[in-house]
């Protein structure tokens, strides 16, 4: 045999094998999944993030029959958990239900060590939740324009209560600082629970926080709920109003809870996920069971969720240029 034709021989054999390569995949793909999926959650067990994950889990496993397991691998605001699912095989078998610190993270701090858009693939916006803004009752106001008015004539009397880090770190700079310049002190807190009880036991006179935990404070009067930041007053608080009802416009911000995957995961196992969870949201014991939990169902495609994704980090990067927030 001449050279050339051994030469002709070998390039088709490796065509060949490449053909079959290529091949192999969208076979491996249909066949999804044909073992147990691994479900984390970067925040520890008994939270929002953490129940509507349990949910999603238990929906998945019934529908693909096979195990979708949630693991609690919390520390850092969420950090530690999605450097784990970033570092992870882009293959489907490890996912993530995330909330908006997954973008604003790396926004805060240059050493969280992962791209939100480059090192996870986003899938479904599975639900979301706005913030709220809180006093303690004997707080002499019944509207954010009553509260301004105190908290300017004696802003030392007026500490607020918000997370240490993260979004709603943000949204209380953006809200206290930069939109309504009221010269009072924020009191940082590692989580809701604290900021509740300090607020309630009126060590701190004002807080804002997620509406979901602040609910029960609500509805035994042992806070007082000013403003929502949904764009619509919530179902769970329909007698609470919006910022933009209270006279404040451009406020609105809510917790989207989402599932995303390691980056290089195969399009058609994300699409494939992106339907399944649209078709879970969209069942009417799905949405009472969120509204039980102060969310509202959406079910996103990916591309949405996607450019959700880049809206927090643009945001958030406005707020932490505009503020002075210090970034690490």
């Amino acid at each position: 045999m001449t050279d050339v034709a051994m030469r002709s021989r070998g390039l088709v054999a490796l065509l060949v094998g490449i053909a079959l390569m290529a091949g192999a995949n969208p076979a491996h793909d249909a066949d999804y999944p044909n073992r147990s999926v691994r479900v984390i959650v970067p925040y520890p067990a008994g939270g929002p993030t953490d129940l509507i994950a349990r949910l999603a889990a238990q929906m998945l496993t019934e529908s693909f029959g096979q195990d979708f397991f949630v693991e609690n691998v919390s520390g850092a605001s969420g950090v530690r958990g999605a450097l784990m699912v970033a570092a992870a095989p882009g293959d489907g078998y490890t996912l993530m239900v995330a909330t908006g610190d997954l973008a604003i993270a790396p926004v805060m701090s240059s050493k969280v060590g992962y791209d939100a858009l480059r090192n996870f693939v986003p899938i479904s916006i599975i639900s979301r939740s706005p913030s709220v803004l809180l006093l303690h009752p004997s707080v002499p106001a019944k509207t954010v324009r009553e509260f301004m008015a105190l908290a300017r004539a004696d802003p030392a009397k007026y500490s607020y209560a918000s997370m240490s880090l993260g979004q709603n770190l943000l949204n209380t700079e953006r809200l206290f600082r930069l939109t309504l310049k009221l010269p009072i002190v924020r009191i940082p807190f590692p989580g809701a629970a604290p900021i509740l009880s300090s607020t309630a036991a009126g060590h701190t006179l004002v807080a804002y926080i997620g509406l979901p935990p602040a609910t029960p404070f609500i509805k035994e009067g042992t806070l007082q709920a000013l403003a929502v930041t949904s764009p619509k007053r919530s179902p769970i608080a329909p007698d609470v109003p919006t910022m933009a009802e209270s006279g404040l416009a451009g406020q609105e911000t809510e917790l989207m809870i989402g599932l995303v995957a390691p980056a290089r995961t195969p399009p058609s196992i994300v699409d494939l996920l992106a339907r399944r969870m649209a078709e879970f949201v969209a069942r009417p014991q799905t949405q009472e069971r969120l509204a039980v939990f102060g969310f509202t169902a959406v079910g996103s495609t990916p591309e949405e969720f996607a450019a959700h994704i880049k809206s927090d980090i643009d945001r958030a990067a406005a707020v932490v240029r505009e503020a002075g927030i210090k970034v690490d």
